[in-house]
């Protein structure tokens, strides 16, 4: 009965705007019927409680349920910090919706997946279409897992690692005597330039190509990883590189 009463004292309450007074009245009502019913809701002291059991151990978040990041090494030392693929940032997708832009340094935490994720929505007619490039990432880890039998993320992490270049060149002067000087590379800048390097080079073998975009970034991935000249990072790198040590 003190159940059946609830609604009715709640839309009393809401409709004379005294909450406190019904309350009250209800409060009554309840312990009236409570003793007349004489139905023992009230809980003994020394009443046993019961618990719900203690969760089990988390699962393994793995990236599509599918890759583990735990064996995944970083090689280069001086990346170790800016490729974001340990087990703290671990996704189950390469889609976080954190705001890595707000500080400077921040998109250093992003998970790398979904920094080559972003990345493939380059050009106006791509932006905005995460769904799309997640399936594309998601079909070219698929086919790089078929080609070489290694974990997709190992291969990713290697790519960028190899694709990268550790010197480049910058304008030096006033206008009109303008000479270029060797510098060196960050390591923050050698991720973000090896990330669109591999993409870029995807998107222009895709381009009026009976090869789906999946199928081209996965050899573009595959062969940035073992460093060759088949891909289009590894050619990028090369030449800026080239012409940074004949400006030293």
């Amino acid at each position: 009965h003190a159940v059946a009463l609830l609604p009715h004292a709640l839309f009393a309450a809401s409709y004379f705007g005294n909450f406190t007074r019904f309350r009250k009245i209800l409060t009554f009502d309840m312990a009236d019927n409570w003793e007349d019913e004489g139905t023992g809701m009230v809980a003994e002291p020394h009443q046993s409680i019961s618990y719900a059991p203690a969760p089990a151990e988390l699962p393994e978040i793995k990236l599509f349920n599918k890759w583990s990041c735990d064996d995944v090494q970083v090689s280069d030392m001086s990346l170790q910090d800016y490729i974001a693929v340990k087990e703290k940032y671990a996704k189950y997708l390469p889609h976080s919706a954190g705001r890595y832009a707000a500080k400077r340094f921040r998109k250093a935490q992003c998970p790398i997946v979904e920094r080559l994720t972003n990345s493939l929505m380059m050009h106006g007619r791509n932006s905005g279409k995460k769904l799309m490039t997640v399936r594309i990432v998601k079909h070219a880890f698929e086919i790089i897992h078929l080609l070489t039998g290694e974990n997709p993320l190992q291969v990713l992490v290697n790519a960028i690692i190899n694709g990268g270049p550790r010197e480049d060149s910058t304008r030096i002067g006033r206008a009109g005597t303008v000479r270029r000087q060797a510098v060196d590379v960050s390591p923050l800048r050698r991720v973000n330039q090896a990330i669109w390097l591999l993409c870029t080079g995807a998107r222009e073998a895709a381009f009026r190509n009976i090869k789906t975009i999946a199928e081209c970034l996965a050899d573009e991935l595959i062969n940035a990883a073992k460093g060759s000249s088949n891909s289009y990072a590894i050619k990028k790198k090369d030449e800026l590189e080239r012409v940074a040590k004949s400006n030293r």
